[in-house]
């Protein structure tokens, strides 16, 4: 799936993603990036974008790249997420940078990272494990 399919899917699926505010910045076969610009919603006391709103986005990041690269499944779902806060992330656009680790008949793993918009620090690392339903995984190749 390209960018729009991807739109496309989470419009029809997952309409509260809109609401949430994310953006596709980028995707080719190997990354993803999905940014947030981030609002006083997303905030916790002390100015500092919430953990929950930062495991949305690296959950959210790794579900597409995995639809990506198998298509539109609705019932791929998260197994486990494993994130690590680095540092602080200030108010304005955050951004994860998703990379898949592997991609099996029934499970995916990917990397994610949250960062800033441009080459700045290290906000958050994630692994997110995805559970895949019989038959849905892209044919591999060989």
């Amino acid at each position: 799936m390209d960018i729009p399919d991807l739109k496309r899917f989470l419009a029809e699926t997952f309409p509260a993603a809109d609401a949430f505010g994310f953006a596709i910045a980028a995707l080719d076969e190997d990354h993803l990036v999905l940014s947030l610009p981030t609002q006083a919603k997303h905030l916790r006391p002390g100015g500092t974008v919430s953990g929950p709103t930062m495991m949305t986005l690296a959950d959210t990041a790794a579900y597409l790249i995995i639809l990506s690269h198998i298509g539109p499944v609705g019932l791929a779902v998260t197994t486990n997420l494993n994130i690590h806060f680095v540092s602080k992330p200030e108010p304005g656009e955050l951004r994860a940078t998703a990379r898949l680790l592997k991609l099996g008949k029934r499970i995916a793993v990917v990397e994610v990272r949250l960062h800033g918009p441009g080459a700045g620090g290290l906000y958050a690392h994630a692994t997110v494990t995805y559970s895949i339903p019989p038959g849905s995984a892209a044919p591999q190749p060989g």
